[in-house]
This record gives structure tokens, sequence and C-alpha cells, in this order.
């Protein structure tokens, strides 16, 4: 009965990582949230390591005719959802096996992977709004942020679309920032803006790695050597796909005889 009260905690700790990974969290918060259930379960030996692509945790309950079980997850899909970081890592820090059965924590960490927070229509207007917003602070007019708040609500509108086919990230950004370049040289030329920079700065903004760069900075901070350098390659690889896309379209809008 230890032995499989083992490994259901081993998989309950890697699925707590897991959500922890695929929502945006760091690294080495994803080892201390799978670090601190095996150890609340009453497994002191615990060893665990996580890059962006994958997970390793073993666990050995430290008797002479005890087992080792080493459990690997990979992880394909990532996004951004620091809501569902904050509740994993809540989770974890009061979980307690007295508390709370394994199938009811289990059934918790089930509940924050699969809930869903805010419908698409909240979603395309926050996308709006933000591209409008990014619009207004690099100096664009009234004219200009309206324009950048259609154009990332139709921007989210086709991505959301397109993800369901297309599941890598470099792929969707470069199809993201394709759309978004030409909604702005059709919103210029058809003069409903002032100029073409504002919004298409306010595009590009909504589009750029944030939490990409600041996890990559954290992990080489905190030691993760290896996590710190895939983040930012991977930061690097999603700006030059927003950069390919824009420049494609611009270049080819003044190859047509159009003037920026």
């Amino acid at each position: 009965m230890k032995t499989n009260n083992n490994k259901l905690i081993l998989e309950l700790a890697l699925y707590a990582g897991e959500i922890m990974l695929k929502n945006g969290g760091e690294t080495y918060r994803a080892e201390d949230v799978m670090k601190r259930i095996c150890e609340v379960s009453g497994i002191s030996k615990v060893e665990s390591f996580v890059t962006p692509t994958g997970m390793f945790l073993s666990i050995d309950d430290g008797e002479e005719s005890g087992l080792t079980y080493t459990y690997q997850k990979s992880i394909d899909n990532r996004g951004i959802n620091l809501r569902k970081v904050s509740e994993v890592n809540d989770f974890a820090r009061n979980y307690s096996p007295d508390r709370m059965s394994l199938a009811s924590a289990f059934a918790k960490l089930e509940s924050i992977d699969c809930a869903k927070y805010y419908s698409k229509p909240i979603k395309t207007i926050a996308a709006g709004a933000a591209t409008s917003a990014f619009t207004l602070a690099s100096g664009g007019k009234v004219n200009d942020v309206v324009c950048g708040f259609v154009i990332g609500c139709v921007m989210f509108f086709f991505v959301d679309i397109y993800s369901i086919i297309e599941k890598n990230s470099f792929i969707r950004t470069l199809f993201a920032s394709v759309i978004g370049a030409v909604l702005a040289i059709i919103c210029y030329t058809a003069g409903f803006c002032s100029d073409i920079q504002y919004i298409l700065i306010g595009a590009i903004f909504m589009l750029l790695p944030g939490i990409a760069i600041t996890n990559a900075i954290r992990d080489s901070l905190n030691g993760d050597l290896l996590s710190g350098i895939v983040r930012a390659f991977e930061a690097l690889i999603i700006a030059t796909s927003i950069a390919v896309g824009v420049g494609i379209i611009i270049d080819l809008y003044e190859m047509a005889g159009g003037v920026m």
C-alpha cells in the first residue's frame, strides 16, 4: 500500500509541476512545488530536474528495502496563465495529506488545469484594449487608438482560431504579426489613422515575449542556467518571427508602390 501511495504522490507532484510549467511558471518554482508536495507527504529523498520542455522527478522512501521511482513528463504546449501558476503554488504550500486525500488533491489540480477563467469575447476585448493602450503610450492619437483596438481584437480572434490547428508558438506569432501588419497598412491607406508606426508598435508590443524574457532572467539568477538559456533563445526566436512577419508585409507593400 505504501508503494502505491509513493507512486501516487509522485504523480501528484509531477502533475502540479506540469500545470505550473505549461502556464508560464519558472523552472525553479516548478521544482519547489514538486519537492514541497513530496516532502509534506513524508518522502524525504526527492530529486527534481526541470527544463522548459520536460520534467524529471525521482523519489526514494529512504528504507533499506525501499524502491526508487523516477518519472519523466514532456511539456509540448506552453502558454501564459499566471492565475493557474498562483493557484498551484498556493495548493503546494497548503497541501497536507492529513487534511486532503490524494483523490481530492488530484481533483483539485484537475479543476485548476481545466478551468476557463475568461470567455473568448472578454479575452478578445482585452487584447484590443492592450493594443490600443500600447498605441496610446507610443504617441498615437484618438483615431490611432481606435484602430489599434480593432486590430488587437481581430488579431486575437484569428490567432485563437489558428491555434487550434497550429500549436507551435513561433508559427502563431508569425501569423499574428502578419495579420497585424496587414491591418495596419489597410487602416493607413484608408486614412483611418494618422501614422502607421503607432498602431504597428501597439500590435507588436502585444506579441513581445515579456514573460519568456523575465523567466529567462529569473531562472539564470536562481542558477538554472540551462533553462535560462533555453528561455532566452525562445524569446529571441519569437522576437525574430515578429520582425520577419512585419518586415515581409511592409516590403511587399512598398514593392507594390505603397509609401510608408
